[in-house]
């Protein structure tokens, strides 16, 4: 799995207003600094879209925004690694992005666990899909629903609700604009990164980013 550091460009892009571009940076130890900050409304669009589901600190001092999908194997290996971050940083916010790349079922799944947000269960779905043996199906999504304790028939409404249509629809827009490699991608303050990281890793981007936002 290949792992990258990510900086973001400040130069925005027309097709939605102060999107900005993330060029790759060879070498963990790149720091992108407040060099080129992410513009304001590529922020707002990332941490403050109100069809995203927010784990932590919903007051947190900093956002981490995570782009997954569910039959992606690496972003399996980033549940318990996030679950400790999210537990032990009582300062931190974390927004979850679903960006189902992995075909229909892919998308079945994050409408799924998206609709669950209706029925307060977004954590426990989103754990339980990841749970899930082998690749995640529509039928092993439903399973999981239902082993949730989720009204699945409220599910399927609300799986074909405006709001869920709206967040993957943004989560492609923006990882098209902001040029990401593919999933788990992760952004806190002006940095990105891509691919496996540990949970030192994660505590050391959410850092940065604490820095980075206050100069």
């Amino acid at each position: 799995m290949q792992r990258r550091r990510l900086i973001l460009a400040g130069a925005s892009i027309m097709a939605l207003p102060g999107l900005a571009r993330m060029a790759q940076a060879q070498g963990a130890g790149a720091d992108p600094g407040r060099a080129n900050p992410m513009p304001d409304e590529l922020r707002k669009a990332l941490e403050r879209d109100p069809t995203a589901p927010v784990l932590g600190n919903p007051q947190g001092d900093i956002t981490l925004t995570e782009f997954f999908d569910y039959n992606c194997p690496f972003c399996r290996e980033m549940v318990e690694p996030m679950h400790r971050l999210i537990s032990s940083d009582k300062k931190l916010r974390v927004v979850f992005r679903e960006w189902p790349v992995f075909g229909e079922d892919s998308d079945f799944a994050a409408r799924a666990s998206l609709a669950s947000l209706q029925q307060g269960k977004y954590w426990q779905m989103h754990t339980a899909l990841f749970r899930t043996p082998g690749k995640v199906t529509a039928d092993a999504a439903m399973r999981a629903a239902r082993d949730t304790g989720l009204d699945t028939a409220r599910l399927e409404r609300d799986m074909a609700a405006e709001p869920v249509e709206r967040h993957i629809s943004m989560s492609f827009m923006l990882a098209e604009h902001m040029g990401l490699m593919g999933t788990p991608s992760f952004i806190a303050g002006d940095e990105g990164a891509f691919g496996q990281y540990s949970l030192e890793d994660l505590r050391g981007l959410v850092q940065r980013a604490r820095q980075d936002m206050a100069s």
